[in-house]
């Protein structure tokens, strides 16, 4: 068979990758502005301004900012651990005592001593690799702002805020950036940011990191750690047939909970007073010749609706919901930051679902009958970081009776879609083991299609797992999309490693064409895609998802149960 697979890196980034880890085998803290050279050496797609010491890149700076905790820009110390106990071993204490922190983009768990020292958790190398990129390109881009910021006018800063027109375009031109993206960094740091922009001012960032172990021992039994919990608060998991989900791990829930949809008229009432654009878009909506997928409206807005204290109670009510229901959430104790929700099929109460999941073939109660019969459950964790992917579905695979189906849902970037779309791959290159994966995808377009509003569906479509968002450049894409692979991400292969070893009598290969054709299991990838990365700049820096964005995602997870419900049926039947 011809080879069909494109080149996995190029020089530049193998230097940058060796350089890192050379430096993490240190025992002593490393300094992150060793790396700038190389790092603005790889042309990374998402830091095209890296070289440029008088053009700030905001996309590359926000992107940075919104996966690492609001914490960071106080730290002069980052350590990398990956439980407890190594953080414990090596001198910090136990860092769980400290305060609890987090980003907006990044499921880590990471946690802030007050003064001057992150600890965060990492699950594998893949959160080295997405960790150190995003702490370079995050500081060289705030010692750009502190050199600008030298010569700003201090009424020029005081005066910094959108609704003061003149002053904040001045800022934005002697920032050298346009006015949108200024606009976005305070969107970013919102009361926060007359203080931040003195502080960047005030000093540049020197970071330094140290990594504790590193081993890939280490990594086993932080996901040893991580699987006990689970199965210490879920303890019927061990002997129950299983559907793992991989994705995020609230539209699941909320299409089988209906939590929200049980409070429109409370979230519409605080929409209209709190959140004039969440209003704009509800009026949007209604505004269409037929409103289509309002539900997601509400799943969305519930979240804004319990981050207030008013309604902060609600998460409580919510959860308890859920509970009388059958779905458990777990989260992580003392390792990696991966929450997963347990759902027991035969305990849903179908009068909760959303709407769209009803069979339109069928009576909608009737056709639920088949659950209460039902000793299947879903497991859904949520989305992996690389390596991650293969330890986890390995240990889940060693510990339960029996997985019924595997369905990966993921960000991508695409080099032929636009945001909102959704990609089937059906054909995967994976980075980590050099492999090219073959396989059945169990979805179809039709599938996804009459759930998405607002984007397309490509199906038949080549993927590349690639080891991090910043360790890529324009020769690489443009080798990769010459192959004809234009769906990049960064879960399925690793996931596809470890489903290789659960009907094969070896480890996975590496540099293979590896035939996963007629598994016996229901196997399926579906991704969205958030980024496109030949859009100049344009990444997930440069503007958050908002309701619209959530139409892909729910699309997909439309998409995941109605597979699951229908495979069970016809399991419970035979």
């Amino acid at each position: 068979m011809e080879r069909q697979v494109p080149v996995r890196s190029s020089d530049e980034i193998d230097l940058y990758l060796r350089t890192i880890y050379s430096l993490l085998r240190s025992n002593n803290e490393v300094s992150i502005r060793t790396l700038e050279e190389v790092h603005a050496g790889t042309n990374s797609s998402l830091h095209i301004h890296a070289r440029s010491s008088s053009k700030p890149d905001i996309s590359a700076l926000t992107y940075s900012l919104m996966r690492l905790p609001k914490e960071v820009i106080n730290a002069k110390k980052v350590v990398l651990g990956q439980a407890a106990s190594s953080f414990d071993d090596f001198g910090y204490g136990n860092v769980e005592k400290w305060q609890h922190v987090s980003a907006p983009a990044r499921r880590r768990r990471c946690f802030w001593d007050g003064e001057e020292t992150l600890a965060c958790f990492i699950a594998s190398r893949s959160d080295i690799d997405d960790v150190m990129p995003v702490l370079t390109a995050l500081q060289m881009e705030w010692n750009k702002l502190h050199f600008l910021l030298q010569s700003a006018p201090q009424d020029l800063i005081d005066n910094a805020i959108p609704t003061q027109v003149k002053s904040f375009s001045e800022l934005s031109t002697h920032l050298n950036i346009e006015i949108d993206e200024l606009a976005r960094l305070h969107s970013i740091w919102d009361d926060d940011f007359t203080d931040v922009l003195y502080k960047i001012k005030g000093s540049p960032l020197d970071y330094k990191v140290r990594l504790l172990s590193g081993s890939l021992n280490d990594y086993r039994k932080a996901t040893v750690i991580w699987w006990d919990n689970i199965q210490n608060k879920v303890p019927e998991i061990v002997n129950r047939p299983i559907y793992f989900v991989s994705s995020n791990t609230h539209s699941l829930t909320n299409l089988l909970s209906g939590y929200a949809l049980t409070k429109r008229d409370i979230i519409l009432d605080y929409i209209a007073h709190h959140e004039p654009r969440l209003m704009n878009e509800w009026l949007e909506i209604q505004g269409q010749d037929k409103a289509t997928n309002v539900e997601n409206f509400f799943y969305y807005a519930l979240r804004k609706l319990t981050e207030t204290d008013q309604y902060a109670n609600y998460i409580e009510e919510q959860q308890s919901h859920e509970t009388s229901l059958g779905i458990h959430r777990v989260s992580s104790d003392h390792s990696f930051d991966v929450e997963a929700n347990i759902i027991q099929l035969n305990a849903l109460d179908p009068r909760f679902f959303d709407p769209r999941l009803a069979p339109k073939h069928e009576g909608y109660e009737k056709s639920w009958e088949f659950l209460k019969d039902s000793d299947a459950l879903i497991l859904n964790i949520d989305y992996q970081l690389g390596a991650s992917a293969y330890n986890l579905l390995t240990k889940i695979a060693e510990n339960v009776e029996k997985i019924l189906g595997i369905y990966i849902m993921g960000k991508a970037a695409s080099l032929n879609a636009i945001r909102g779309d959704v990609i089937i791959p059906n054909v995967v290159y994976d980075e980590h083991s050099k492999n090219s994966y073959l396989f059945s995808n169990a979805f179809k377009v039709t599938d996804v299609a009459s759930y998405l509003n607002f984007g397309t569906v490509l199906d038949s479509q080549k993927a590349v797992t690639v080891l991090g968002t910043y360790l890529q450049n324009a020769t690489i894409m443009d080798v990769v999309y010459r192959e004809g692979y234009t769906d990049i991400e960064m879960e399925a292969g690793p996931y596809l490693s470890a489903i290789y070893e659960l009907f094969r009598p070896a480890r996975h290969p590496l540099n293979e064409i590896v035939n996963l054709y007629e598994l016996p299991i229901d196997l399926g990838f579906l991704h969205y895609v958030s980024d496109t990365p030949f859009s100049k700049g344009q990444n997930l820096g440069a503007g958050s998802l908002s309701y619209f964005g959530m139409d892909s995602t729910y699309a997909v997870s439309l998409a995941i149960l109605q597979r699951i419900m229908l495979l069970e049926r016809r399991r419970l039947r035979e």
